[in-house]
């Protein structure tokens, strides 16, 4: 018999008299199967996912309005090569967002961020100083493709080993001044060009190598204190302070070491060398005799030195006098200045370029004789020549 239909029987009790309920005792629970009672916790988790869904399906849809279906939106971007015309001036040293600030400024591009990206992409593409005609909402590309065409740059390129008078000219040509201007403002304004200390007033090797912007705003002096500032800022003078006394030497003496290398290497390895000749010369106390300080003080530029020339009377004649000559020689570059902070390590007392790309190195007179005797045979053969004098 099923247990629930007997009569006056209470589970767990059988066989006993049914009891009343006391007045502490419910009743039990109705019976029946489950199924038929309602169930309001399924009921509220149901209204929370739907919920969450209604939710969820809103923040989609705006998510999808604000950001379409390819993710974060794209950077404002102009399309074409844009209209009219507009001067911008890159300085020397400006980062690819102050760049493309300054050309939304200048309303040719419509955002930093799509110039930015796009200049980025740009692998191996370098934006020279200097002050470029573009056009008013050019798309972020076509801006670079102008920017990035160094002959686009109009600047003013000063190559490593100039000396001041070569740099006076170019300034005075590119500005279409007349002959003399800048070297007139260098001289007048000796004060104003931010020369450091221990150059004594003299600017000769501070102007730095590198290419400067010129706008219609230049002037002579504002070019030459541009260059005298990035000679501190690249050439690094607290470097020259930090690393001039270990080899000791001054930080006015390794400038003029830089001017001398320069003036007599043509490449890194090489320079690293002439470095390691200057200072074992001038360590046996041996006259340094440079080509080079002999053109300097001749204000000419030669591969020949004669007897003749090695009897000039002048401070920068280093056959005649011994030690370093007494200022720069010309605006030596990074990998010169480097040379004299890090000489390559040898014996070397000589050295003669023989031909390009064939410098020759020793620490014997006998040998350097028989190399500049190369040296002699081979110009005669190229350019005839009075004869070479040992260096």
């Amino acid at each position: 018999m099923d247990q629930d239909s007997a009569p006056g029987l209470t589970p767990g009790h059988l066989g006993a008299p049914a009891l009343e309920p006391g007045p502490q005792e419910r009743p039990p629970a109705p019976s029946g199967p489950r199924d038929q009672r309602p169930d309001r916790t399924g009921l509220a988790c149901g209204l929370t996912a739907l919920l969450l869904a209604l939710l969820a399906g809103g923040v989609l849809l705006i998510g999808v309005r604000m950001f379409g279906h390819s993710g974060p939106p794209q950077a404002a971007d102009y399309q074409g090569g844009g209209t009219g015309s507009v001067e911008i001036s890159v300085p020397q040293g400006a980062s690819l967002t102050r760049i493309g600030q300054l050309l939304v400024k200048n309303k040719v591009v419509a955002s930093t961020k799509a110039f930015t990206t796009v200049a980025a992409q740009a692998t191996g593409q370098r934006i020279q100083p200097g002050t470029y005609t573009l056009k008013r909402q050019m798309s972020a590309a076509a801006a670079l493709t102008v920017l990035g065409n160094p002959a686009n740059a109009n600047g003013l390129t000063v190559p490593e080993g100039w000396r001041a008078s070569q740099i006076y000219a170019a300034i005075d040509q590119r500005l279409k001044l007349p002959s003399g201007s800048a070297q007139y403002a260098a001289d007048q304004h000796r004060d104003e060009l931010g020369l450091p200390d221990y150059a004594g007033g003299n600017p000769e090797g501070l102007y730095f190598p590198s290419t400067y912007s010129v706008t219609s705003d230049s002037t002579p002096l504002s070019l030459l204190q541009q260059m005298v500032k990035q000679s501190g800022v690249e050439s690094g003078t607290d470097e020259l302070d930090a690393d001039a006394p270990g080899n000791g030497i001054t930080s006015y003496q390794a400038l003029v070491m830089a001017s001398l290398v320069q003036g007599e290497a043509d490449n890194p390895d090489d320079m690293a060398k002439v470095a390691r000749v200057i200072y074992n010369r001038l360590g046996k106390g041996m006259p340094l005799q440079l080509d080079s300080t002999i053109n300097y003080a001749l204000g000419r530029t030669t591969l020949h030195t004669t007897v003749t020339d090695t009897k000039l009377d002048s401070p920068f004649n280093t056959y005649q006098h011994p030690g370093l000559p007494p200022t720069p020689i010309d605006s030596p570059g990074h990998d010169a200045l480097d040379a004299v902070l890090n000489p390559a390590q040898g014996d070397w007392l000589y050295f003669v370029t023989v031909q390009p790309g064939d410098t020759r190195f020793t620490d014997s007179e006998q040998q350097h004789k028989k190399n500049v005797d190369d040296f002699n045979a081979y110009q005669a053969q190229h350019a005839p020549s009075p004869g070479a004098s040992p260096s």
